[in-house]
């Protein structure tokens, strides 16, 4: 579902990713940890299109989306983009619309649903994340936990192939966390592919089928979550999750 070859980004004199190789196969989760500036969130972003990356080539939804720093046209990457779902931490809902019609308005617009399938979707879609009740409410009389599962709701309205949620809980308190990762756990049951960048080691070791670790522009390693907390390759890495696991003790 996701091909990433030799990927390379920079910002003027700044290399993000240097040379960064990565599969995500249908039905897989694929977590992302490491570092903070390690260049997760922007690898995710190239994954949509957000960041173009000078070198290399990504693949997804089996559609090529960059070579060597040639894009897709607008049209075309709008078109991909209904494929692919994406949380960010920043929950990013049109404050002045209704949570039902944040949810809607994707499939109104870009999709032309009718307004009848769209709420119908809409409404299953919240009762999915547990938010039934809150339809009519308005984005800013939500709490955080509850704004990010609308978002959830909203990216899974375009019935995407592949979701990618970057770090979709730092902006949360710690006690609406599991809320959240209560609704991305579900996805992962369902069998939806997805690539995760977080902080969430508890999520990582649950659920990756594959955990990812980043450092400094590179993955150092890639292993199943059993490896990778408790026999990890690299010395970064055991250092990493050894003031990570420390810090949420």
């Amino acid at each position: 579902m996701i091909q990433i070859q030799g990927l390379h980004k920079a910002y003027g004199d700044h290399e993000v990713l240097k040379g960064v190789n990565l599969e995500v196969d249908k039905s897989q989760v694929v977590v992302v940890i490491g570092p903070s500036g390690s260049g997760k969130s922007t690898l995710l972003r190239c994954c949509n299109g957000l960041e173009v990356a000078q070198r290399g080539m990504i693949d997804i939804c089996g559609q090529r989306l960059l070579t060597n720093g040639k894009m897709l046209n607008d049209s075309q990457l709008n078109a991909l983009r209904t494929q692919v779902g994406m949380v960010f931490q920043s929950f990013n809902l049109f404050p002045h619309l209704t949570v039902l019609d944040n949810i809607t308005v994707g499939p109104r617009t870009l999709k032309k649903t009718s307004a009848a399938a769209a709420k119908e979707q809409g409404m299953a879609l919240l009762d999915k994340v547990g938010l039934s009740e809150k339809a009519a409410a308005m984005p800013a009389s939500l709490s955080g936990g509850q704004k990010q599962r609308v978002a959830i709701a909203r990216a899974l309205a375009m019935e995407p192939k592949v979701m990618l949620f970057d770090e979709p809980t730092s902006a949360l308190d710690p006690e609406l966390v599991g809320e959240v990762l209560s609704v991305m756990k579900l996805l992962a049951k369902e069998g939806m592919t997805m690539m995760v960048v977080t902080h969430e080691m508890g999520f990582a070791r649950d659920m990756a089928d594959t955990v990812v670790v980043m450092d400094g522009g590179r993955i150092i390693e890639a292993d199943k979550p059993e490896v990778i907390f408790t026999n990890p390759s690299q010395e970064r890495t055991r250092s990493f999750l050894q003031a990570v696991l420390k810090k949420d003790a």
